[in-house]
């Protein structure tokens, strides 16, 4: 059963202004370290920041808050399972919140072209049997 979905659009510009005019300040706010040594070891880090800030975002959609609901941007890390598919580490009140639902399934799916990234994260109640 479906608890909970959150889509976010991200302009690759924006990003790469925001990375030109705050770098570190920035991604050290928003991003973990592996997230970052990921990021940075692409031949277009922005699109990569982009993806992984759209991927953030719709995660709390999902849950049902903003960016004012007290979760830390970096609490929420995008991760690559050993077939390279996007999954979410929550760290912190990002996990603490996903318990209220009883710790449902967290499905992430990221994609990019040269102008956007986004991601959507669909939160799966596991059925009891």
């Amino acid at each position: 059963m479906i608890c909970g979905i959150g889509i976010d659009l991200v302009e690759i510009y924006r990003i790469e202004k925001i990375l030109k005019k705050w770098g570190e300040k920035f991604t050290g706010r928003v991003y973990s370290e592996s997230e970052i040594e990921y990021c940075q070891k692409r031949a277009h880090p922005a699109v990569h920041y982009a993806a992984r800030f759209a991927a953030k975002e719709a995660y709390l959609k999902s849950i049902g808050i903003g960016l004012a609901g007290g979760v830390r941007l970096k609490d929420i890390e995008v991760i690559r399972n050993q077939q390279g598919k996007p999954d979410l580490n929550l760290h912190n009140k990002a996990k603490t919140i996903l318990n209220r639902y009883g710790t449902p399934a967290v499905h992430l799916s990221i994609t990019h072209t040269k102008n956007y990234a986004t991601a959507v994260v669909v939160l799966e109640k596991q059925s009891e049997r």
